[in-house]
């Protein structure tokens, strides 16, 4: 019997009759806040009809997984088994692009770069929401002597002297144009954004509307909107829990949280995109686990570390400090033996006392919540720890703080304060 996840059960969409207005942004008030929708939600027209099981969101998981590991090691992206590695963007926002502004549902990735969308003409792309270039007023498309052009990947100069690029995406590849447009992000209007035309696609990986990249590469949303939003930015994303299942974007210093924890941002030279930061300890319960030193460590050689990431859904740690948190986890859980269950191996039934996880970072510790911590079967009478090994059959060598873990907490990065901030928040 397949069990299925209960935070992917997305079945209220509304709460004390109040209706969901699914084309609303500011949901706090805040002049740069942008909803945030889960794929899975009911305003999302991605929402697949079945839920999703533990098994494929875990397989998901462990390619998105792969799939960091490879831009922290080197350049090209690996396919493992035979199988095409596939990326699992889980959260989407509205954006405006274009005089008049066309709607594109695109979605966020803290671990990619540039942005782009597919366009009128394009061949491969499966959305039937295309943007079209010739229908805005603002639109143009960029020279080869463009400086935007060296900043792209893969970048070529076609036989007219215009700029385009290609890159893999997962298992999909791209090929697109780099245009220049009007993007508008809830209130606010970004003039000349550059981001990827896409001509021609290939694969079933790409995010059907496109993608906006929050890493911290030149042409990311946060590079290319300095001046506007200071490189800083936070989100808070929802659980189950939520009655429409959306949390939000807030970009810019202003209106971000005043009381704060905070660790240092780290940079990467092999991977200067990845947030990463200095995991020093797991705590279980009242106990530091035993965990070695090189499992946890930073190190920019090898792009060793840990990362946050919004596209992967469940924590993955390198083998070693998984297993002692594992085992400790167990240890600690009395009177019951664990088993496992779709993928996950520390599962219990009925009612147990679990002992609660501390992640501590440099300058911090964020004690997950059980709702952050725990993944429940869909009777609600099987109980799995939420994190898993990262895979060993690739050279994965990342720590992973994914989107469960963070779900309930608003993440704020401030790249010029070099600082990863968390703190509790309910998202609406």
């Amino acid at each position: 019997m397949r069990t299925q996840l209960i935070f992917l059960f997305i079945s209220l969409l509304v709460l004390n009759s109040e209706s969901l207005n699914c084309y609303e942004n500011n949901p706090r008030g805040h002049p740069s806040d942008l909803r945030v929708f889960h794929i899975s939600s009911p305003c999302s027209p991605f929402k697949k009809p079945n839920t999703v099981s533990w098994e494929s969101t875990l397989l998901q998981d462990k390619a998105r997984l792969q799939y960091l590991s490879s831009l922290a090691v080197k350049s090209s992206v690996p396919i493992a088994s035979g199988r095409a590695i596939v990326q699992s963007p889980t959260y989407i926002v509205r954006a405006n692009i274009g005089t008049p502004a066309q709607p594109m549902l695109v979605a966020l990735d803290t671990s990619n770069d540039a942005a782009w969308v597919p366009c009128s003409g394009c061949v491969g792309c499966a959305s039937s929401v295309l943007f079209d270039p010739s229908k805005s007023n603002s639109s143009r498309t960029l020279p080869c002597e463009a400086p935007q052009c060296k900043q792209a990947p893969n970048p070529t100069c076609t036989v007219g002297k215009s700029c385009g690029f290609n890159m893999t995406y997962g298992g999909s590849a791209i090929t697109a144009s780099l245009t220049q447009d009007t993007l508008t992000l809830a209130n606010d209007v970004i003039p000349n954004y550059t981001f990827g035309c896409i001509n021609q696609a290939t694969g079933t990986s790409l995010p059907a509307q496109g993608l906006m990249g929050l890493g911290r590469g030149p042409l990311s949303l946060i590079s290319q909107t300095q001046s506007l939003y200071m490189s800083t930015f936070s989100y808070c994303l929802p659980n189950s829990k939520s009655s429409n299942f959306s949390g939000s974007l807030r970009l810019g210093p202003k209106f971000q949280p005043l009381r704060i924890k905070t660790t240092p941002l780290l940079k990467n030279p092999r991977r200067s995109s990845l947030y990463y930061v200095n995991l020093v300890g797991i705590r279980v319960g009242n106990k530091i686990v035993d965990i070695p030193t090189s499992a946890l460590a930073f190190d920019p050689a090898t792009g060793a570390g840990t990362i946050f990431d919004s596209g992967t859904v469940f924590t993955r740690l390198v083998e070693p400090a998984y297993l002692a948190v594992r085992d400790e986890f167990r240890r600690r859980v009395k009177n019951a033996n664990a088993t496992s269950l779709g993928g996950f191996d520390t599962c219990y039934s009925g009612s147990v006392v679990f002992p609660p996880v501390t992640f501590m970072f440099a300058g911090m510790n964020v004690t997950l919540p059980p709702d952050n911590l725990l993944i429940h079967s869909s009777s609600g009478n099987t109980s799995c720890l939420a994190m898993a090994a990262a895979p060993n059959n690739v050279n994965s060598v990342l720590n992973v703080i994914a989107s469960m873990q963070q779900q309930n907490h608003r993440v704020l990065i401030d790249v010029p304060n070099s600082r990863l901030g968390i703190s509790r928040e309910t998202c609406t």
